[in-house]
């Protein structure tokens, strides 16, 4: 682990039921989360349908420019889960039935009609591809250099992270305290602006709502030294105390 070096992942979410809005998507926070304890951040999200070449774009340049890359979706049996077959494309390799994603299969299968050429579609990665568990449905996650391959269903992503836990090269978690005061933003944006460059390795974001006929922000404050987390927490709070606003520890 490298404590100074900041470690990135993108996530493709793959899907034209995400784009026509019939599917909510809910991978992109449980992956962000995952994603923070293992001191990687989550830097950018791109949603594309299910097209070879759109999902070929994004994986070439995600995958480019970001130490991991993440999919989510388009590899069940139908035809048109063609998520495995848009990314050996980028690659550059061939599709072939993975020997042990077979074998998985199959005894998964065993006592549920067996191994169909549907389900078969399951045990295909791009070549020299390594498998991540699925303890839940027997179909496995990939991985293929630095991207990993994931099923789109939330609770089946969740039991693929679970195997990919503590494997990964990251940095130092992200810690975070909020902040949340009955103010609007605009006017603490120079405070908020000053205790962010007076506490370096802090990041302030603000986050408005509108609740109860009153205009409120939430302060969201990052770190990875949680000593210093502590420090702009707090003198966060002394300013806002200071030019009369409370602010309540843990946000509103």
């Amino acid at each position: 682990m490298e404590p100074t070096r900041i470690w990135t992942a993108a996530l493709l979410v793959i899907g034209d039921e995400i784009l026509s809005g019939r599917t909510q998507d809910r991978n992109v926070a449980q992956i962000a989360t995952w994603l923070n304890v293992q001191g990687i951040r989550l830097a950018e999200v791109r949603v594309v349908a299910d097209r070879m070449e759109a999902i070929g774009e994004a994986v070439t340049i995600l995958a480019a420019r970001n130490d991991y890359l993440f999919t989510t979706g388009g590899i069940g049996p139908t035809h048109d889960d063609i998520t495995v077959d848009a990314i050996a494309a980028a690659l550059g390799v061939p599709v072939v039935i993975h020997p042990r994603a077979r074998a998985i299969l199959e005894d998964y299968y065993v006592d549920r009609g067996g191994l169909s050429d549907a389900r078969l579609r399951m045990a295909r990665t791009p070549e020299g591809a390594s498998l991540i568990e699925n303890a839940m449905s027997g179909a496995p996650g990939i991985r293929v250099g630095n991207i990993f391959i994931l099923a789109g269903v939330p609770n089946i992503a969740a039991r693929m992270l679970d195997a990919l836990t503590g494997t990964l090269e990251g940095g130092l978690p992200v810690l975070s305290r909020t902040i949340g005061c009955w103010v609007g933003e605009s006017a603490v944006a120079e405070l908020l602006r000053l205790t962010e460059a007076d506490h370096p390795g802090c990041q302030i974001g603000s986050y408005p709502f509108f609740r109860e006929g009153r205009t409120g922000a939430n302060f969201v404050i990052r770190a990875t030294d949680a000593d210093l987390l502590t420090r702009c927490t707090g003198e966060l709070l002394v300013r806002l105390a200071e030019a009369g606003y409370m602010g309540v520890d843990g946000g509103i």
